[in-house]
């Protein structure tokens, strides 16, 4: 404590604005908005690829199985 009363107040002060400056830095943002937070998060996917179209072609095979299933069950009742 009596280091601190023997500093020059203005080695003090510059001390504590470095400390100050320092601590906002860490709680900064880089967007303004939520908007554009959320217009950034989307590009950065996109760019990622996660918003492609994957062609799947599982529901085109279930039809094809159950109207073969449907015709086999015509087929054999008829």
């Amino acid at each position: 404590m009596e280091s601190i009363r023997r500093q020059n107040p203005q080695v003090t002060l510059m001390s504590l604005e470095a400390a100050a400056a320092s601590a906002r830095g860490g709680f900064a943002c880089l967007f303004s908005t939520a908007d554009e937070y959320e217009t950034a998060l989307i590009t950065e996917r996109r760019a990622q690829g996660r918003y492609t179209h994957r062609r799947s072609y599982w529901p085109l095979a279930l039809f094809v199985g159950c109207a073969l299933i449907v015709a086999g069950t015509v087929l054999l009742f008829a």
